[in-house]
């Protein structure tokens, strides 16, 4: 094939798309479950979340042409038109459900703030492989990447959107830890992180968000109102036992008991008709994606690919454990959804972009 090095062909990555789609397949599965009748066809949401991975195929596909390393130069652009977005988002975007986080885009609605998600990783592993001092990461030397973080992180909280704003932060602090880095300057950002948390609740945080970390602590609280969510998907994660109640079988989730089903509360639903072998069995997926990613990681001849693949996985990762978390009542609910498992077009599209861009750091390897 001309204009494509064999090697690329010959060193495909296999493993990383086999487990993403394996993951969209059986949240494909969840969804007919979580929006239906009960008679087992597709509706409108599966069919939709059918052409979102689609479409996010199409972009895996196509950030494996170009090589990896050339998002390095076109990053700051990147960077750029992902805050124009944001504002965007703040001045133009319909309000939908209380919140201004998407984009009409003819009939389509995109949501700029999943896409950030990429965005952070991208700055974050650009201006750490560029560092040209080989001493440890100093409170001075993270003067930069704080304020490439906070301005997203800002805008996105306008929104309201407290568990994407979490998640940019978290991604970045993820990159910043691999980092070498000084014992004392990770203390210092502990306790900059418990101011920054103790201003975000005094002057960011709406009144609903902060109920949620009081019925987070006491659920009887309000059990009707701001806790209906977090116990009705502790009775249907519990109610499945060890082997399920059943596909289409989950009281909770065909009587509607369950608010969100589809895209935050999709593991409760798992959770409902599959029992603990079928989440353990999804997570032991979401595990070995990952594992293939560090994988991918450290086998990287340079540190840019080292650095982004890290924070893809850290992308994964932060999602996931944010969101079973908050389904099984260890974590406030912040509205996280599963990665490739929930109901969302912009987050299936970010998801199979963060493989695509993990699967073109591993096939090239080798051209070095």
């Amino acid at each position: 094939m001309p204009g494509i090095d064999r090697r690329l062909l010959q060193n495909f990555e296999w493993v990383l798309p086999m487990l993403g789609f394996a993951l969209a397949g059986m949240g494909v599965i969840n969804l007919v479950s979580a929006d239906s009748s009960g008679d087992g066809g597709l509706s409108p949401a599966a069919l939709r979340q059918l052409f979102w991975l689609g479409v996010g195929s199409l972009a895996l596909l196509t950030v494996l042409v170009p090589d990896y390393r050339r998002l390095d130069r076109a990053t700051p652009f990147v960077y750029v038109v992902g805050v124009l977005l944001l504002v965007a988002v703040l001045l133009i975007g319909p309000v939908i459900n209380g919140s201004q986080r998407w984009l009409l885009v003819g009939p389509l609605r995109l949501q700029p703030s999943e896409l950030f998600k990429l965005i952070i990783v991208l700055a974050f592993a650009r201006l750490l492989s560029r560092r040209q001092s080989s001493r440890p990461i100093g409170l001075v030397d993270l003067a930069v990447p704080a304020l490439v973080a906070a301005a997203p992180a800002v805008l996105i909280l306008r929104q309201p959107d407290l568990g994407t704003a979490l998640l940019v932060v978290l991604c970045g602090a993820s990159l910043v830890l691999v980092a070498p880095i000084r014992l004392k300057t990770v203390a210092i950002l502990g306790v900059t992180g418990l101011v920054g948390a103790s201003l975000a609740w005094q002057f960011y945080l709406h009144d609903y968000q902060k109920e949620r970390v009081f019925v987070f602590l006491n659920p009887e609280r309000d059990p009707l109102g701001s806790a209906y969510h977090a116990i009705q998907s502790q009775i249907a994660v519990g109610s499945g036992g060890v082997f399920g109640k059943g596909w289409l079988q989950g009281s909770q989730t065909q009587l509607d008991f369950l608010p969100e089903q589809q895209t935050d509360f999709a593991f409760s639903v798992l959770g409902e008709e599959w029992g603990f072998f079928g989440a353990a069995f999804v997570l032991t997926v979401y595990v070995a994606m990952m594992v293939r990613g560090l994988m991918i990681a450290r086998a990287s001849k340079d540190a840019f690919g080292t650095y982004l693949t890290v924070g893809l996985v850290s992308i994964f990762f932060w999602m996931g454990t944010i969101n079973v978390g908050m389904v099984l009542g260890v974590v406030p609910v912040v509205g996280v959804p599963l990665p490739l498992v929930s109901y969302g077009g912009s987050s299936m599209v970010t998801c199979m972009v963060a493989i695509g861009l993990m699967m073109n750091v591993s096939m090239r390897r080798y051209l070095f």
